[in-house]
């Protein structure tokens, strides 16, 4: 049960944040995700992030955040044991799926909603 409170909590403080980041510094939604896709990236690659989502479960690897993480930690494996190709080959291979999963259900909302405007 704890466990899924500090995961509400702190998926919750992440997405205050970033509501604050668009109220009181007037970012846009798309510098807002930008700046928390970097923040992630940033924890990540200083070796932040892991220790936040053991700790805090879903509630840290849900949100948008954890997209920055990841494509650090899939670079820096990857450049481990292949080099310096390995930084662009293990982005790619980390979050393709997602990527790829938000390429196709977009299109298929875009086939069955029409926009009124």
């Amino acid at each position: 049960m704890e466990a899924y409170l500090w995961a509400f909590v702190v998926g919750g403080l992440i997405c205050v944040i970033g509501q604050l980041l668009m109220d009181v510094g007037k970012l846009t939604p798309a510098h807002t995700m930008s700046l928390l896709v970097v923040a992630g990236a940033v924890l990540g690659g200083l070796g932040l992030y892991e220790p936040l989502v053991d700790f805090a479960g879903a509630g840290a690897t849900v949100p948008i955040i954890s997209f920055g993480n990841s494509l650090v930690h899939g670079a820096l494996a990857e450049a481990e044991t292949t080099g310096l190709v390995g930084i662009l080959t293990g982005i790619f291979e980390v979050t393709s799926s997602g990527i790829s999963a938000a390429i196709i259900f977009g299109f298929l909302a875009s086939l069955l909603v029409r926009p009124k405007g």
